[in-house]
């Protein structure tokens, strides 16, 4: 996100957990995750930088061979399907967590970049 250059000196960087939540699922070798914003004022940090370029780079210890990214404005919310992540899928993969649980968290890590008038509306301790 480009802030200008008084904004830029008051913005935080934050984990994108403390702005959105998220929820995995699987088939196959494919992993989807979905990012659903805490507070409707969070939604337009979030599509600026949650982007699929930074899905890919956030995953990219796991090869993945696509990602592709489905905004759901009404909702505040995106998916992410990840193509090739889940060391092929359920019934072929010798990982502990074949079913790609995990990699919410992996997601939810992220570094995000937030003005700092939103603030209020971050989730957790400030």
């Amino acid at each position: 996100m480009d802030f200008p250059q008084s904004a830029a000196v008051d913005a935080l960087t934050v984990p994108l957990y403390r702005l959105a939540h998220g929820r995995t699922g699987d088939k196959g070798n494919r992993s989807n995750i979905s990012v659903i914003a805490w507070h409707p004022a969070l939604w337009d940090v979030l599509v600026e930088q949650v982007t699929e370029d930074a899905i890919a780079r956030r995953f990219a210890l796991r090869r993945p061979s696509g990602v592709r990214r489905y905004v759901l404005p009404q909702l505040h919310a995106m998916n992410f399907v990840i193509d090739d992540v889940l060391d092929g899928g359920v019934n072929d993969s010798l990982n502990l967590d074949s079913h790609g649980k995990a990699l919410s968290y992996l997601l939810l890590d992220l570094p995000v970049r937030v003005p700092a008038a939103l603030a209020q509306h971050l989730a957790g301790p400030p």
